[in-house]
């Protein structure tokens, strides 16, 4: 994706206003980390279709200086962030806040300077943070499928049968990887119906899906692949209590 060409979305909001600053998120807060890069990579890229606000707070300024996400590199773990105009990012250690959905995410970044993208001084190239601060995101921490074990979702889409990997899983959703050509009509909001999910001999029909994030990346050794987020959509109160077994029988299996 080119920096001065970033892609178009029909939802993004326009740049950010005073009163969308936010506030960072209190020490004492009950907020756990968020360290994957896929996860970090998938939040940020929503950010990005969105055009969230993004508060930026420097050491001795308690005003933010005001921006949000331009664009996500599909395979390499930086972005570019777009500043309100006319304003400028100090050099040094910044820390990013905005809400995502119902939580709020912060991180930190660090810079001995911050260059721009030449001729767009209000575009600013940066890498992915290690870790994000989540306050409420979810009920409940996403897990990743153990090695060991054969986790797959079974689904039919305009008369085609797809069978795809389970990388992570939650009591919210899935995570799913293959290569792209694999899941062509995948697209983000589109919705999966009786989804069946294998995890060994435990078995489950989730009745709906909608697929929220996909983001491209490339492995050094299966190639250019494919990261797509899924939700599930009110599963009905059985079906819920299958997701729960599942996600036991995930934390009982040795990871190798």
């Amino acid at each position: 994706m080119s920096l001065s060409e970033p892609a178009v979305h029909s939802i993004r909001r326009g740049p950010p206003r005073p009163q969308d600053a936010m506030s960072p998120i209190p020490a004492s807060a009950n907020s756990f980390e968020m360290t994957g890069e896929d996860d970090i990579g998938d939040t940020l890229t929503l950010l990005a279709e969105t055009g969230d606000a993004i508060s930026m707070y420097v050491p001795g300024n308690r005003e933010p200086v005001l921006g949000r996400i331009l664009s996500v590199d599909p395979e390499q773990p930086h972005f570019v962030m777009e500043l309100n105009e006319g304003s400028v990012l100090p050099p040094g250690k910044v820390t990013f806040v905005t809400w995502l959905t119902s939580a709020k995410l912060q991180f930190r970044l660090s810079s001995e300077e911050w260059t721009s993208v030449p001729g767009s001084p209000h575009l600013i190239p940066m890498v992915f943070p290690e870790t994000c601060a989540v306050l409420n995101r979810r009920a409940s921490e996403r897990v990743e499928t153990p090695l060991a074990a054969t986790f797959s979702a079974s689904f039919e889409l305009n008369g085609k049968f797809y069978e795809l990997p389970i990388y992570d899983f939650s009591l919210g959703g899935i995570g799913l990887r293959c290569t792209k050509n694999a899941v062509k009509g995948l697209l983000k909001g589109r919705k999966l119906l009786n989804v069946q999910l294998e995890l060994e001999s435990e078995s489950v029909i989730v009745p709906e899906m909608e697929v929220r994030v996909t983001r491209s990346y490339k492995s050094f050794l299966l190639g250019e692949q494919l990261h797509i987020g899924c939700m599930f959509l009110n599963p009905p109160p059985e079906v819920e209590a299958d997701i729960k077994t599942l996600l036991a029988h995930i934390h009982n299996i040795p990871q190798d």
